[in-house]
């Protein structure tokens, strides 16, 4: 059993990633199902408490940007011995910026909420307590290049 965090900006790949990949196997908890929910984080906790505790694995398909943000749900899939996954999604915010100006009503981001994201955005960290980390990005084709986690200082220069 496993719990997956994503990590990335809006627009980063990561819906099209966990149907790729994952909506075979696991169970979505995003906070973008929520739309109407007054407390979506408290929701979003409750959701992935019920499917690990019913042995179901989960995907967190939200930006989850800080380590704090993230910390929380490390807790949670610990506290039902999973497996806790992370796969950070490097890109470029104008990339990002271009996917959701080419969206269509809700699905499209405001830009102001990319450029929140990208400011709060931390690499998340082995340290953070995940079994396994990788990154994940989107190639030419459309579809995605995953590899192996690098732990690297945040120098500024990197993809975020």
């Amino acid at each position: 059993m496993e719990l997956v965090i994503f990590v990335g900006l809006q627009a980063s790949g990561k819906s099209s990633f966990y149907r790729a990949r994952f909506a075979g196997t696991h169970t979505l908890v995003s906070k973008d199902l929520m739309r109407n929910n007054r407390n979506p984080g408290r929701r979003q906790l409750q959701l992935i408490a019920e499917a690990l505790a019913a042995g179901r694995s989960v995907v967190v398909d939200n930006t989850n940007p800080t380590a704090a943000d993230r910390l929380p749900l490390i807790e949670l899939g610990r506290a039902h011995v999973a497996r806790v996954v992370g796969y950070y999604f490097a890109s470029r915010l104008e990339d990002c910026l271009e996917r959701t100006r080419a969206r269509a009503g809700a699905n499209r981001v405001p830009d102001v909420a990319l450029y929140t994201t990208v400011k709060r955005l931390e690499r998340p960290s082995a340290a953070e307590g995940f079994d396994a980390l990788y990154h994940v990005r989107i190639t030419g084709d459309g579809g995605f290049k995953v590899a192996d986690w690098i732990e690297e200082p945040d120098d500024g220069q990197r993809l975020v």
